[in-house]
C-alpha cells in the first residue's frame, strides 16, 4: 500500500502542477485581418511602465506563450508591413492580437523557406502575386503575369499558346524551379513551357529569385516559381460560386466557373475553365481548358490532409516565323498536362511539426506538320534569304511522368529571450519516366531516372536580424551526386530599413534528350555533369513617410557553368552530339519602388539592369553564339511600372512593360543577317465596377498604343486588343 500511495501522490502532483503551470502561463493568438495566422511575429510582454519583461515569437499557427506571470501586463505584437497590435495579458486567459495591413503590406511566403515566413524576415528576393492582384489584372496566362517581375524577362513565340519562356538574371529559361502547391512541375532536365498554365483558380504567384537548389534540388538555378491553388474560404455558410464571361479582339473568349463548400471539418472546390483566340497570325488557334479541384479534411486543430488537382489541355497551332515568310497551313502543337497531389501535415507539439506528400505529374505533347507546304523565300523589308525554304514533315510524341514524394519536418529550438532557432530536415525523391516517341521514323526513347535530395536548414531568427543556412546533397541516376549550399541574411538596421545578402549554388540535371537520344545528329551522352550556377546578390529595402513608401535595391551576380549543347563530332556524315562547353556570367540591378500616397492609388514601378556575357561558347562560330555576345534573348535593360486607383466599387489601373534591344536571330538566312532585336514599349490599361454585391462588369484593353513589335524575330505580337466581362459570386 505504500508504494501505491506515492504513486497515487506523484501523479496527483504532477497533475497539480500542470494546471498551476497552465494557470500561469501567458498565451495567445496573432493573425492578420482575414483572420489568418501569422508566424514568425515578435511579441513583446511588457509590465505597466512599458519596460520588457519578455520576448517570443509566434509558431506556424500564429500562437505565442510566455512561460511566466506578469501583473498588469500587455503582450504587444509588431510586423513589419502590419501595424503593431497592443492587448492586456492575464494568466489562464488567452488573448487575439489582430494586425492591421500597412499602406505597403508585406506578404507571408513559402517558397524562400520551404515553411511560412513574413517577407521581412527573409533575406531572397521576393516578388508576390496576390489573388486581389491576379483577379485585377485579367492576364489569362501565369507566363504573362510574371512580366511584373524585377529581373525576370518573359518571352512569347507569337500569341497566346505559343511557347512562352522565362529568363531570371541572365539565367537560361530552363534554370526555374516551377511547383504547384509544392509539387514539382518541370521536365526533367528543368524545361518548363508557360504556354498554357493559365491564372484560373490561383490564389497566389510567388517568385524567388537566385540560386535555390540547397532547398529545391535541381532546376533551382536561377529562380523559384511557386503557384498556389486557391480553396473555399473559412466559415461558409453555404456553398460559394462564381462565375465569369467575357470576350474580346482576335477572336478571343473566355469562361470559369467555380464551386466551393465547406462542412464541419471538410473543405473542397471544384473550378472549370475554358479560353479561346484566333491570335493575330493564319493557323494560330488556341484553345484551352482547365480543371481544379482542391479539398481537405481537418479532424483536429493539430492534423490536416489536403488533395490539390489541376488539367491544362490545350492545343494550339504552330504557323511559324510568319513575319519572315508564308505561314505553315497544318502544322500543330497539342499539350495535355496533369497533376494530383496529397499532403498530409501534423502539429506533433508547440515545437515540432511534420509534413508528407506524394504526387503525380503528367504531360502528354504532340508536335505534328504531315502536309508539305509549298517552298519559300524568308523575306523581310529589304532582307532576303539566298536560297529557297522546304518544309519538313515532322510527328514526335513526348509522354512525361513525375512521382515525387517529400517527408519534411520543422523543429523549433530551444527559445532564448531575444532569439530562436528553426531547423529544417527534408526528404525528396523524384522518379522521372520518359517515352519520346518519332512516329515518322518509328522510333521511341524510353528514359527513367530516380533522383533523391537530402536538405538541412538552420534558421536563427532575432528581434532585428534572420540568418538561413542550408545544405543539401542530390543524389541523381544521370549525374551522380552534388552538393548545393545557401545563405541568407535579413537584418533590420533601424525602423523601415532591412540589409539582404544571400549566396546559393544551384544544379540542373541533363534533359532526357540530352542524356538519352540515339540520334547521330544530336546524340546522347550519358558521362554529362550538371550544368551548375553560383549567385550572390545583396540590397537595401527602405521604408518611408509611415510606411507609405517603400524602396528595394539589389545587385545580384551569377556564373553559369557546365552549359549544355551539341558539339559536332564528324562532317561526313554529319555527327553531333551533347557536351558540357558553355558558361556564362550576368551580372546587374534591380531597383523597384512601391507607394501609397493615399488610400485610393497605389503605384508600383521595377528597372532591372542585366549585365551578360558569354565566357565559353556552345557555337563559337556563330555571330549570335560567339564569345563576348550578350546571352541570348535576354536584354541588357527593362522595367516596369503601374499604377491603381481602387474605390468602393470601381478600380482602374494603368500599366506599362519596357524591353530593351537584345541579341536575337532571324533563323531563316536573310541577306543582311538580324541578329538584334529591338526594344518596346507596350501600356495596358483597365477596369472595373462592382453593379451589386453579386455582379461585377470589367473590361482590360492592351497595347493600347498600338506597337508593332515582336518578342521573339518572327512572330508578331498582338496590336492593340481590348476584351470586356461580367463576373458573378454568390
Amino acid at each position: 500500500m505504500g508504494l501505491a500511495r506515492t504513486l497515487s501522490l506523484l501523479f496527483f502532483s504532477i497533475v497539480f502542477s500542470s494546471q498551476v503551470l497552465a494557470q500561469q502561463e501567458l498565451s495567445g493568438t496573432v493573425v492578420d485581418e482575414s483572420g489568418s495566422a501569422l508566424p514568425r511575429v515578435v511579441v513583446r510582454l511588457v509590465d505597466a511602465r512599458d519596460a520588457e519583461v519578455a520576448q517570443t515569437f509566434t509558431d506556424s499557427r500564429g500562437v505565442f506563450r510566455f512561460a511566466r506571470a506578469c501583473d498588469s501586463c500587455a503582450a504587444v505584437a509588431s510586423l513589419p508591413g502590419f501595424n503593431a497590435a497592443r492587448a492586456a495579458i492575464a494568466a489562464g486567459a488567452p488573448v487575439r492580437l489582430t494586425l492591421k495591413v500597412a499602406p505597403i503590406r508585406e506578404s507571408v511566403v513559402v517558397s524562400a523557406t520551404r515553411s511560412e515566413a513574413p517577407t521581412s524576415q527573409v533575406g531572397a528576393a521576393i516578388t508576390v502575386f496576390t489573388s486581389e492582384e491576379i483577379e485585377r489584372r485579367g492576364t489569362p496566362l501565369v507566363g504573362e503575369l510574371l512580366r511584373a517581375t524585377p529581373g525576370v524577362t518573359v518571352v512569347r513565340s507569337g500569341g497566346l499558346g505559343n511557347v512562352t519562356s522565362l529568363f531570371v538574371r541572365g539565367g537560361e529559361s530552363s534554370y526555374n524551379k516551377v511547383l504547384l502547391d509544392g509539387i514539382p512541375l518541370n521536365e526533367p532536365g528543368g524545361t518548363y513551357n508557360f504556354s498554357n498554365l493559365t491564372t484560373d483558380f490561383v490564389d497566389r504567384v510567388e517568385v524567388v529569385r537566385g540560386a535555390q537548389s540547397a532547398l529545391f534540388g535541381t532546376d533551382a538555378m536561377a529562380s523559384v516559381v511557386q503557384v498556389f491553388s486557391k480553396r473555399a474560404p473559412r466559415g461558409l455558410s453555404h456553398p460559394a460560386v462564381m462565375i465569369s464571361g467575357e470576350a474580346g479582339s482576335y477572336g478571343s473568349r473566355r469562361g470559369s466557373a467555380s464551386l466551393g463548400a465547406t462542412r464541419g471539418m471538410w473543405d473542397g472546390t471544384i473550378h472549370i475553365g475554358r479560353q479561346h483566340t484566333d491570335n493575330r497570325a493564319p493557323n494560330d488557334v488556341f484553345d484551352n481548358t482547365t480543371l481544379a479541384v482542391t479539398g481537405g479534411m481537418t479532424p483536429s486543430g493539430r492534423v490536416s490532409v489536403r488533395f490539390v488537382g489541376r488539367g491544362e489541355l490545350g492545343g494550339a497551332g504552330a504557323p511559324g516565323a510568319t513575319a519572315f515568310g508564308r505561314p505553315d497551313m497544318d502544322a500543330f502543337f497539342h499539350r495535355r498536362d496533369g497533376v494530383g497531389g496529397a499532403t498530409l501535415d501534423h502539429q506533433i507539439s508547440d515545437r515540432w511539426q511534420q509534413r508528407a506528400t506524394y504526387a503525380l505529374s503528367v504531360s502528354h505533347q504532340q508536335s505534328t506538320n504531315l502536309k508539305i507546304d509549298p517552298p519559300y523565300v524568308p523575306q523581310f523589308g529589304a532582307r532576303t534569304a539566298a536560297f529557297t525554304f522546304s518544309d519538313f514533315p515532322y510527328d514526335s510524341l513526348t509522354d512525361l511522368r513525375r512521382h515525387y514524394a517529400s517527408y519534411q519536418a520543422d523543429a523549433r529550438l530551444g527559445a532564448r529571450a531575444s532569439s530562436e532557432q528553426m531547423l529544417t530536415l527534408a526528404l525528396d525523391w523524384n522518379g522521372e519516366r520518359g517515352v519520346l516517341t518519332n512516329r515518322l521514323a518509328g522510333t521511341a526513347v524510353h528514359a527513367s531516372r530516380d533522383n533523391v535530395g537530402w536538405t538541412v536548414q538552420h534558421q536563427w531568427l532575432g528581434a532585428r536580424a534572420s540568418l538561413s543556412s542550408g545544405l543539401r546533397v542530390e543524389r541523381n541516376d544521370s549525374f551522380g551526386t552534388a552538393v548545393a549550399p545557401r545563405l541568407s541574411l535579413a537584418y533590420l538596421v533601424g525602423p523601415g530599413t532591412k540589409l539582404k545578402a544571400n549566396v546559393g549554388h544551384g544544379v540542373k540535371e541533363p534533359t532526357i534528350i540530352q542524356s538519352f537520344s540515339p540520334s547521330p545528329s544530336f546524340l546522347g551522352n550519358p558521362d554529362l555533369e550538371p550544368e551548375r550556377a553560383t549567385t550572390f546578390d545583396a540590397g537595401i529595402e527602405q521604408r518611408l513617410l509611415q510606411q507609405r513608401l517603400k524602396l528595394d535595391a539589389v545587385w545580384f551576380d551569377g556564373r553559369f557553368t557546365n552549359i549544355i549543347s551539341t558539339k559536332t563530332t564528324s562532317f561526313s556524315p554529319f555527327q553531333a552530339q551533347y557536351f558540357n562547353i558553355g558558361l556564362t556570367k550576368a551580372g546587374g540591378a534591380e531597383l523597384s519602388a512601391e507607394a501609397a500616397p493615399v488610400r485610393a492609388l497605389r503605384v508600383r514601378g521595377g528597372y532591372t539592369l542585366t549585365v551578360s556575357r558569354i565566357t565559353r561558347s556552345t557555337s563559337p562560330t556563330s555571330a549570335v553564339f560567339a564569345v563576348g555576345a550578350w546571352a541570348f534573348r535576354r536584354p541588357r535593360h527593362s522595367g516596369f511600372v503601374e499604377a491603381i486607383w481602387t474605390r468602393e466599387k470601381a478600380s482602374a489601373d494603368l500599366r506599362g512593360t519596357f524591353v530593351g534591344r537584345r541579341v536575337d536571330s532571324d533563323f531563316s538566312s536573310l541577306v543582311p543577317p538580324i541578329v538584334e532585336n529591338s526594344g518596346y514599349v507596350t501600356w495596358d490599361a483597365g477596369a472595373s465596377y462592382r453593379v451589386s454585391p453579386l455582379v461585377t462588369l470589367y473590361m482590360r484593353a492592351e497595347n493600347i498604343a498600338n506597337r508593332d513589335y515582336m518578342d521573339t524575330l518572327g512572330y508578331p505580337a498582338w496590336r492593340r486588343s481590348a476584351r470586356a466581362g461580367v463576373r458573378l459570386a454568390w
